[in-house]
């Protein structure tokens, strides 16, 4: 062996066996991970979903990601700063409503019109193919870990009962998301848009006089207790509406992390996850129900005859919706139909 290639062979080995140690730690780094969200500690969503799946997480990792949780803003700020949160690294991941940034996700709305869901599971699946097919830049600043909905949506009022889309004349309601307020308006209501955590001081205030939600999230924000009437729909009359959540991750967070530990990232993202979170959501809804009739609190179901009313009503807002998608430079009818069929796709298999 000459000179040059003795050279080049002891500085292979020294370097192999420099690196060796470093390529071990890095195999091994550990990493923790701040996740932050506006859910109550004592939520639903927080223990069965969120902590679900960050245990998940933790265990699939062999405990080299562990979690941070920061329920109910405890990071700072408001609900709907989430989303920038997360892209600007205050948090490494958020679980938020795309719906608290007014029209700045205009196309995942498609999810919240009126009467489009079916359950929880099949259209949160609905909606990650959605995203993925159609609308793959909508969520550009963060990693998308999952995209789903929650349960039918519903009212809940404190001094009347809503029997028909007339009783809701004069009302003031509050509305999470723009469609679903201007869902509220076309019924006759006056919407007052709000982020969840606000319900309850809006309801004892008088700044409302009821809110949508589904069954779910009540005990959570004490609605059983700050409301009489509760009105849920048929299964056979169809689901009023829903509201689409984003979980996302800071895009440098997740770029910095070893190979396999982006692999178990990777895996607990995506359909099954949104799946799991959108089932798990509407898997609640008994327990809120029940949170009411626990009370003695009035329970009434509106059939098919009164839910025909409500869709004459609201069906405006699906060509004001397609309009609005044309003007940003969209295609909204083709948006709207592909939203319908993998709502119906996923739904028969769920």
């Amino acid at each position: 062996m000459d000179r040059r290639s003795f050279v080049k062979a002891t500085g292979a080995v020294a370097a192999s066996a420099i690196g060796a140690p470093a390529l071990v730690g890095f195999a091994q780094q550990t990493v923790t991970l701040k996740f932050h969200t506006f859910m109550a500690p004592t939520s639903n969503v927080w223990l069965t979903m969120h902590k679900a799946w960050m245990d998940k997480v933790e265990k699939d990792s062999g405990g080299r990601i562990k979690f941070e949780g920061y329920p109910a803003m405890q990071l700072g700020g408001t609900p709907p700063q989430l989303y920038d949160q997360a892209r600007d690294g205050v948090a490494d991941i958020v679980w938020t409503l795309p719906g608290n940034n007014a029209g700045r996700f205009p196309r995942v709305e498609v999810f919240e019109l009126p009467f489009m869901m079916n359950n929880a599971e099949a259209t949160s699946k609905a909606y990650w193919e959605y995203v993925q097919t159609v609308a793959a830049d909508e969520f550009k600043d963060v990693q998308v870990i999952a995209l789903h909905v929650h349960g039918p949506g519903m009212f809940h009022m404190k001094e009347k009962l809503i029997r028909s889309a007339g009783d809701l004349k004069g009302t003031k309601v509050r509305g999470p998301t723009r469609q679903i307020t201007k869902m509220l308006q076309l019924l006759g209501s006056t919407p007052v848009g709000m982020p969840l955590p606000q319900i309850p001081d809006a309801l004892s205030k008088g700044v409302v006089e009821g809110c949508v939600i589904p069954w779910e999230v009540v005990p959570s924000v004490k609605v059983h207790e700050l409301t009489k009437f509760h009105s849920e729909f048929a299964p056979e009359a169809g689901a009023l509406y829903t509201t689409t959540f984003v979980m996302g991750m800071n895009r440098a967070k997740y770029s910095s992390l070893p190979p396999d530990l982006k692999a178990v990232i990777d895996r607990n993202s995506g359909m099954e996850a949104s799946a799991f979170l959108g089932r798990t959501q509407q898997g609640n809804d008994p327990l809120g129900r029940k949170a009411a009739t626990d009370r003695g609190n009035t329970i009434h179901t509106i059939g098919k005859a009164e839910a025909d009313e409500f869709r004459r009503l609201v069906q405006p807002i699906y060509q004001e919706w397609i309009d609005d998608m044309n003007k940003r430079g969209f295609n909204g009818k083709q948006l709207f139909d592909t939203a319908r069929a993998l709502i119906e796709k996923h739904g028969k298999r769920a």
